[in-house]
């Protein structure tokens, strides 16, 4: 009786190597695309939440007899959103750390005296900004600018 050897074969190796292969090629964009989608629901809270201080801040002002939006929404470059600096005036409690990376908010600029905030999605800037005479905290410019808004 020949004893027989308990292997895998060469071609047994080779089928499991390329069914390997297509499972990673069809994982790895897919974790790519979750990636983005969880970038894009992190966006939108933030700006329902900075919204909904906008507007959260006009109706204290307006019981106090100002009917007047809040002027700016950031009182230094090391903190976004968190109101103006002025004592009794807050927005998001914390405030928004701004930081140069995807899924994350970075640089003021005042364009015809409104601020414009961006965030990044892809390496992609989003625009949005903020008009004091309405309170429209609005995304103006960029590729995800739907995802990001109603």
């Amino acid at each position: 009786m020949q004893k027989q050897k308990q292997a895998f074969t060469m071609i047994e190796m080779v089928f499991v190597i390329v069914i390997l292969g297509i499972l990673a090629a069809v994982a790895i964009p897919r974790f790519a695309a979750t990636r983005t989608d969880a970038i894009i629901a992190k966006g939108r809270a933030d700006v329902a939440s900075i919204r909904s201080a906008i507007v959260s801040e006009r109706q204290t002002r307006f019981i106090k007899g100002d009917s007047k939006f809040i002027n700016k929404l950031h009182s230094s470059a090391t903190s976004y959103f968190d109101g103006n600096g002025t004592a009794g005036i807050t927005l998001l409690m914390y405030g928004i750390k701004p930081k140069d990376a995807d899924g994350h908010w970075h640089g003021v600029t005042t364009v015809g005296g409104n601020p414009t905030y961006y965030f990044k999605i892809q390496g992609a800037d989003n625009t949005f900004t903020y008009t004091q005479a309405d309170g429209k905290f609005e995304c103006t410019a960029g590729i995800y600018c739907s995802d990001l808004v109603d």
